[in-house]
């Protein structure tokens, strides 16, 4: 295999950990090649999907969300190898793109909360009960917790901490290139209306799978990886391949849809923390 093709094929978690600047050059290749496309859309003279504010365009908002939120769940597979190896990436890249985290930070925040799973100083989603203040915690924490995987690879040193400094800003002038690309690409409608609104919803969508995949939902119940499939937990995993079997996924991390596990592989089911010993024995059975 030529390494080009490794390249390609190679997990960016694997290269991040190979390679102390391997975050400096991805962030410089989306930025590079967000603003080529940007220069060429403005050259052709190209006005934009839906250039012009028009009403009948929100009706298209909930097909623009769904793409969105696949595009967070199709990023999170490929985190886990789930797709064929030979478009693992590809697919993880073309994802990452369209959310904008950029698929290496998906990979690798996902992987330290797999390591570290509701670990109060470690995990990049902490442990909270209240939904929105669980989602401004990781939104804070993800990009902290990103510096400290690169600390704890590479080494917390001055040296490393100015690297880091350096890598968030080039990595959010990357991602503002790439904003700017899609504005130019999909117009002012598309954009205002659709691209960003349907992010915005996508990112508090994916947080919230997170925040109730872990019973913070239920005070009753301990956090931790939970199954859910009740309700509108029922009808989320069939239309986003098993999203809400969070448990079974901890368990069987690189299953493409956790909900088709064989039933005596799947993550045993939490109970109340209220119930007696006897009756956790009869839940459990």
């Amino acid at each position: 295999m030529s390494s080009i093709s490794a390249s390609l094929t190679t997990s960016p978690f694997a290269q991040f950990r190979r390679h102390a600047t391997f975050y400096l050059w991805y962030d410089t290749f989306y930025a590079v090649v967000a603003l080529c496309g940007a220069m060429t859309v403005i050259q052709t003279g190209w006005r934009g999907l839906l250039p012009e504010f028009e009403l009948w365009h929100l009706a298209l908002f909930p097909a623009a969300l769904y793409v969105m939120i696949m595009a967070h769940v199709f990023a999170h597979n490929a985190s886990h190898g789930s797709f064929p190896k030979p478009i693992n990436r590809l697919m993880g890249e073309l994802s990452g793109a369209l959310v904008l985290t950029k698929f290496a930070s998906w990979e690798i925040v996902h992987r330290r909360h797999h390591r570290y799973s509701d670990d109060a100083e470690k995990d990049p989603h902490p442990a909270e009960r209240s939904y929105w203040r669980y989602a401004f915690n990781t939104l804070v924490n993800v990009e902290l917790q990103l510096r400290q995987e690169y600390y704890d690879t590479h080494g917390d040193t001055p040296e490393t901490r100015r690297y880091e400094r350096w890598r968030s800003r080039l990595s959010f002038v990357s991602g503002v290139l790439m904003s700017l690309f899609f504005f130019l690409l999909l117009g002012k409608s598309g954009f205002f209306l659709l691209y960003l609104p349907a992010f915005v919803g996508a990112a508090l969508f994916v947080i919230h799978f997170n925040w109730v995949g872990h019973n913070a939902h239920r005070p009753d119940y301990p956090i931790a990886p939970a199954d859910l499939d009740y309700g509108w937990f029922w009808v989320g995993n069939r239309i986003f391949f098993g999203i809400y079997f969070h448990g079974t996924h901890h368990k069987l991390a690189m299953l493409f849809n956790p909900m088709k596990a064989p039933k005596h592989l799947r993550a045993k089911q939490a109970v109340p923390q209220s119930v007696s010993e006897e009756e956790e024995v009869h839940a459990a059975a």
